[in-house]
């Protein structure tokens, strides 16, 4: 059996000779959890997307720290060996370092190993207050989905010279704060392959090229049972939600043709039986 990962392991994983990159997707419950760890994923991220896949939100604003630790918790209590990150929502961390520390902590105390936050060099302080309260820090820069208005949309970043630039600065601040891995979310390849390089941290990318140490993807993505957007850096692995419309179909075809439930799948009184009616019968 594989050890459960630890926050120092995957700090010192930078992709190289012994060291294959890095596995994480996200994942919001028990089920998924426990499929996720038993394909031995690294890291499993417990992201405020949620909001979109499972709570049907149109962005990730909408969700609170108490429904992130909801998530968090459903996702701790499957036991994964893989280390469990959870997404620090939108307002739980802009406000400053005490508050970011208290929310945090709610996350932690739900199961949490780690947690994740948005933004470049402006979160530093947020960044060494949680470091200084021994709370492990994944960092995320590119396309940052809580700054989606600011943005004017879902946008690639980093296109030119001047935000390139910005990026590195901000990563490498980042790890100078004390982040243990950084997320790399819909940035140009060879930026994402120069910010791997500056760095002494792995990178997990979604969205980045293959020069990132590590990859994630949302796991109802890559099993299709999300399937009502399809971002260029989502690779399908499955199906799901179409078997999964023909198993209800079929059995609301039994249901409807008196062929669910059988003998096999039903309780019976000893001595009596039903006739084909429904109707209760001597046996």
């Amino acid at each position: 059996m594989r050890k459960p990962l630890t926050v120092p392991a995957v700090r010192a994983h930078k992709r190289g000779p012994g060291h294959e990159p890095l596995v994480m997707v996200t994942a919001y419950d028990a089920p998924t959890a426990r499929i996720a760890d038993e394909a031995e994923v690294d890291l499993i991220l417990v992201g405020d997307s949620v909001a979109n896949v499972v709570l049907g939100y149109e962005d990730t604003l909408q969700v609170t720290v108490a429904d992130m630790a909801h998530h968090v918790g459903a996702v701790a209590r499957a036991r994964p060996r893989a280390l469990v990150v959870g997404d620090m929502p939108w307002l739980s961390y802009h406000r400053g370092p005490q508050d970011a520390v208290a929310n945090a902590a709610v996350l932690v105390r739900a199961g949490a190993q780690a947690v994740k936050l948005e933004g470049g060099r402006k979160r530093v302080p947020v960044v060494e207050a949680l470091v200084d309260a021994e709370i492990p820090v994944m960092g995320h820069l590119g396309l940052t989905p809580q700054s989606v208005h600011a943005m004017g949309g879902y946008r690639v970043q980093g296109r030119d010279a001047a935000a390139a630039e910005e990026m590195v600065r901000d990563a490498e601040a980042l790890v100078g704060a004390g982040i243990f891995a950084l997320v790399l979310e819909g940035v140009p390849d060879v930026l994402a392959a120069r910010v791997t390089a500056a760095v002494g941290v792995p990178t997990i990318g979604i969205g980045a090229g293959p020069a990132c140490d590590g990859q994630v993807l949302v796991l109802h993505d890559l099993l299709g049972l999300e399937d009502r957007v399809t971002p260029k850096f989502v690779r399908r692995y499955a199906s799901l939600k179409a078997d999964a419309v023909a198993a209800v179909e079929a059995f609301a075809s039994d249901v409807r043709g008196g062929r669910f439930p059988s003998e096999a799948e039903s309780y019976h009184q000893p001595g009596e039986s039903l006739d084909p009616y429904g109707r209760a019968a001597t046996a």
